[in-house]
């Protein structure tokens, strides 16, 4: 059956998901929405959407799915104009990074938690943004995670898996908590340190020469600093617990790394390095 799909926010995430449901041949019409009509025109001119609308009511209107892809900050607010719209039949899903704040948010804008709201997340995507940077193999072979709560509609779940792996996707459950957990590890911490090392030098004064020598360690690992900065924000603060319990884990192993340059204790260094090559060689191959 070929869905209606409503999709708030069409970026990266939003437009590439798009692409893929129209590749898959699953559309009968894309509708996007936003506050800025010029992204959207952008959009409808790329053929990604198919048409657009600024009121989130008519947005939402006969929906078969709706795809929350817009910044966290602004997840609540959505939510809170689309709910005397939302088809009880419809099914809401979301792209966001933080799961408990995405659930929150729309327990706030609902008013309840409708039973077919399906939480995802897209582990994918690239350090661009904006629906000039979609593309319709974004998700492919990519994980997704889902993270049904309760009372979510078993088919609802059923139904997002299989849109998601009509992307080329392979789509895991989490419980919502371990998700937070694992993603401040493995995304937001990253992010933060990048952002971080990036304004550092950026303060030097000899921040010209510096960046104009940095080589390919330096790109490889500042590459996600060209990230989207409000995004960036908004998980930040709705993932804080999480990132600030895995943030002190590091600063600590950061003082050890410290205190062995600092003590000339080489054997100490090797170990660490050792040790860390040995697990990304095991589990990024």
């Amino acid at each position: 059956m070929k869905l209606r799909i409503s999709i708030f926010g069409v970026g990266l995430i939003g437009g590439s998901w798009a692409l893929a449901m129209r590749h898959a041949g699953m559309t009968h019409e894309i509708i996007g929405c936003s506050r800025s009509e010029n992204h959207l025109a952008e959009a409808k001119k790329l053929g990604v959407i198919d048409r657009y609308t600024l009121d989130p009511a008519e947005a939402v209107r006969d929906a078969d799915v709706v795809i929350l892809a817009v910044p966290l900050g602004a997840m609540q607010s959505v939510c809170k104009q689309i709910q005397a719209h939302l088809s009880p039949q419809a099914i809401l899903t979301d792209v966001g990074s933080a799961k408990a704040s995405v659930i929150e948010a729309v327990r706030q804008g609902l008013g309840e938690i409708p039973p077919r709201f399906v939480p995802g997340h897209p582990i994918a995507g690239t350090e661009k943004s904006g629906v000039s940077a979609a593309f319709d193999s974004l998700f492919d072979g990519r994980r997704v995670i889902l993270t049904p709560l309760e009372h979510t509609d078993p088919s609802a779940v059923n139904r997002v898996r299989g849109l998601w792996e009509l992307t080329g996707a392979q789509v895991e459950l989490m419980a919502v908590e371990e998700h937070d957990q694992v993603l401040a590890a493995t995304s937001h911490l990253p992010h933060i340190l990048a952002f971080g090392l990036v304004d550092c030098l950026a303060g030097m004064r000899e921040q010209e020469e510096i960046f104009r020598y940095a080589a390919g360690g330096f790109k490889d690992f500042t590459r996600i600093a060209s990230s989207d900065p409000v995004m960036w924000r908004d998980i930040c603060l709705a993932n804080r617990e999480a990132i600030l319990k895995i943030m002190a884990l590091y600063q600590k192993d950061l003082q050890q790394l410290t205190t062995a340059i600092e003590q000339g204790n080489g054997d100490e260094l090797l170990g660490i390095f050792q040790r860390a090559k040995a697990a990304r060689d095991r589990f990024c191959l």
